[in-house]
């Protein structure tokens, strides 16, 4: 990768996308966003101005699934390929379920970024979990925070608020409630925020208190016309055809003409997922209560991918359901077909001109629909249209004047648009004349492109200086954020605080000095007992320079950088089985443990005084196994006790920053002096003992991986420094 073009990543995190025949309709995940983003990242890699374009998604390895999800990277052109990340196990889960691990996949997703030796100029998130991934790796990195919703939380609420779900319910099933909170943040903090229609923006995003401002792009999305061509192309070179169109066409005529007593009658197409909001059953009842549209044309419902309704979602087999006894009690056998399967990459092109060429209609019931792809690809293949007039359809007549707009809810409305179209050929005709134009010059992909890009470069605009100007606007850059840094180093160092970098006050302004002048090649960070309040207020009285990494509270709290961003990954991945309030409680019930002063105390260290006499400590260890109480203990100085989670401590922090960041063992330095930094000194990290170090240390003499300093306090570290090659030649 050069670093000339753009380097765009974009974020779809539920995993469900492969470059060859997406399985649009699976389930509620695999809809209308898994063609968008998919065809997004082919465009974008098809501009002179892109150099790489990575659609970042979530590994599954799945059997129910298919292998097509465990490949770590598909190509899907030469500039664009699927990037797929380990979290959450191998199964394959409902994005609602995703939320507890995107804090792995974003430290993941730093560590791929690492791997790359470049820093995306683009962080794009699709839909709202995606859009925090995003989120927090832009910030991360300085990188161009954008944001396609696609849909969002708080209109889904009204809408099964609609539909007779409690709010308990909506948010145990969808946790709604966390995801609304989550896209105010993201709607507040995206630099630009691109949805298809204006409607979007007024009446999606006007929903949110941070959803009134100006950074928002109205950029349909494109279709590809070379896919989705006019239905006469087919019909003037029926004998060009290739044998797979013809084996593709005889399918599908096969499979409908099984449902249909007449089928040479025109006929109705819907296509969607079996969704209540899609408003299948009141398509089902416009056709069924109209003897006029039945005895003209027939129906087709082609509602997902399905073998056992029993085994599917709630949602759908409810959906399912209603149609099969809506068929029945309408008696619509021989007139209405829902096939069970469809192929979107090959058979849906030509199920639409199929329809074109009997004369029918492409029929979007939905109450709302947020654009409405599927009219789009209809439309281009010379289908008129019948759609909702809440939402994106709305645009889409606007632009092509290609159908007509309904009241969703009301199905005389959708019977009676249907029988228009269908009984007045030179109608039909017009629709499907100014839909095959209309898609071309509004909705193609490389107009699409060119838009987004467009507003991408006012992101961005380092990339326009002038080159006489490049070197004086680089002085003026802010330093870099925490991501670029611990990514564009080399080496780094991790030290205590309390007599290691402190003690000597001539040497530490040495290592100051020598760290600033290695600033390119070594980064360096503290771990220490303190709070980081308290770790703030040290560095203060001892005129530190703001170091890369604060490990604090000894190991159970991260910060980076001069924001001091807080690693919430680090926080959840400690909180395994950490049980806080049991543990004072039982240990209340020792006399000799006395409380430290609130400032010691956090979320996730509890700290006493003790003076260890009469094995102490093993009294301590045997009452918290005895209550099952899984935690680990830090004794140290002689009196200091902390009781931390098990998977907490400075050590076991440093190799998760170590592995975060993808720091070789042999590329890191730990230096320490007491029984406080034991852990993180006997790791596998390079180890600094400095010589006046405490008799507890005294046990890792024989280690080969640590190295004993004759000097003392920062004078140790600087000699440590040497010792191990990280100052250079």
């Amino acid at each position: 990768m050069n670093n000339r073009g753009l380097y765009i990543q974009l974020f779809s995190i539920h995993g469900l996308i492969r470059g060859t025949s997406p399985e649009l309709g699976r389930d509620a995940d695999t809809g209308g966003q898994i063609k968008y983003v998919l065809e997004l990242a082919k465009a974008l890699g098809e501009c002179e101005e892109v150099d790489q374009v990575d659609l970042v998604t979530r590994l599954i390895e799945d059997p129910s699934v298919g292998p097509d999800y465990a490949v770590p990277i598909e190509p899907l052109s030469e500039h664009a390929r699927i990037v797929r990340i380990r979290c959450g196990g191998k199964k394959y889960m409902r994005k609602e379920l995703l939320w507890p691990h995107l804090e792995k996949f974003i430290d993941l997703s730093i560590r791929f970024i690492k791997s790359q030796q470049r820093v995306p100029d683009i962080i794009h998130g699709h839909y709202a979990d995606a859009g925090y991934v995003a989120m927090q790796l832009a910030e991360a990195f300085d990188a161009c925070f954008v944001f396609t919703g696609h849909s969002l939380g708080r209109n889904k609420k009204e809408k099964l608020l609609s539909d007779g779900l409690t709010e308990a319910r909506i948010d145990r099933q969808y946790r709604i409630s966390h995801r609304i909170g989550v896209e105010e943040k993201i709607i507040k903090r995206a630099q630009l925020i691109i949805t298809s229609t204006r409607q979007e923006i007024e009446e999606q995003y006007g929903l949110y208190k941070s959803g009134r401002h100006d950074r928002f792009a109205v950029i349909p999305p494109g279709i590809d016309v070379e896919t989705f061509y006019p239905f006469y192309d087919s019909q003037l070179d029926s004998e060009l055809l290739n044998e797979e169109v013809k084996q593709i066409r005889y399918t599908l005529m096969r499979e409908l003409h099984r449902f249909w007593a007449h089928p040479e009658k025109p006929f109705i197409l819907a296509l969607c997922r079996p969704d209540h909001r899609k408003n299948i059953t009141g398509l089902i009842e416009a056709y069924g209560t109209n003897r006029e549209l039945q005895k003209i044309a027939n129906l087709a419902i082609f509602a997902g991918i399905r073998k056992d309704i029993k085994v599917m979602e709630d949602n759908e087999q409810e959906v399912l359901t209603d149609m099969l006894l809506q068929m029945d009690r309408y008696d619509l056998y021989g007139k209405l077909a829902i096939p069970k399967r469809h192929d979107f990459s090959t058979e849906v092109p030509e199920l639409y001109r199929i329809c074109a060429e009997s004369q029918g209609v492409f029929v979007n019931p939905a109450l709302i629909e947020p654009f409405g792809l599927t009219l789009i690809e209809a439309s281009a293949c010379g289908l008129p249209i019948v759609a909702t007039n809440n939402g994106g359809p709305v645009d889409i007549v606007a632009n092509c004047d290609n159908g007509i707009l309904i009241e969703a809810s009301d199905s005389t409305s959708i019977a009676e648009a249907l029988l228009s179209i269908l009984i007045d050929e030179a109608r039909w005709s017009e629709f499907s004349n100014n839909g095959i134009n209309g898609v071309r010059k509004h909705y193609s992909w490389p107009a699409h492109s060119e838009k987004t890009l467009s507003r991408f470069s006012t992101l961005l605009p380092e990339r326009h200086v002038a080159d006489s100007d490049a070197e004086q606007a680089v002085r003026e850059l802010p330093a870099p954020s925490f991501g670029r840094r611990l990514t564009n180093v080399q080496h780094l160092m991790i030290t205590d605080i309390d007599n290691t970098l402190v003690g000597d006050d001539q040497s530490m302004r040495e290592l100051f000095w020598l760290l600033g002048e290695r600033r390119e090649e070594l980064a360096w960070g503290v771990a220490t007992g303190r709070s980081l309040e308290l770790t703030l207020d040290a560095m203060t009285v001892y005129n530190f320079p703001m170091p890369d990494i604060l490990i604090c509270s000894v190991g159970t709290e991260i910060y980076y950088g001069p924001d001091l961003r807080h690693d919430r990954s680090w926080q959840q991945h400690i909180s395994y089985q950490w049980k806080a309030e049991a543990i004072k409680e039982v240990l209340g019930s020792l006399k000799f443990l006395v409380f430290q002063e609130a400032e010691g105390q956090r979320s996730h260290k509890i700290s006493y005084y003790l003076e260890e006499k009469e094995d102490r400590l093993h009294t301590i260890q045997e009452l918290l196994k005895h209550h099952r109480l899984r935690c680990q203990i830090i004794y140290s100085h002689g009196q200091f006790l902390d009781i931390l989670p098990i998977r907490a401590s400075k050590g076991k922090a440093i190799d998760y920053i170590r592995y975060k960041f993808d720091f070789s063992p042999l590329h890191v330095m730990v230096a320490g002096d007491s029984g406080n930094d034991e852990d993180m000194i006997d790791s596998a990290a390079r180890g600094l003992v400095v010589s006046n170090h405490s008799e507890e240390l005294e046990k890792l003499r024989r280690k080969s991986n640590i190295y004993f300093s004759s000097e003392a306090y920062a004078a140790g570290i600087i000699d440590g420094l040497g010792h191990y090659g990280f100052l250079g030649s």
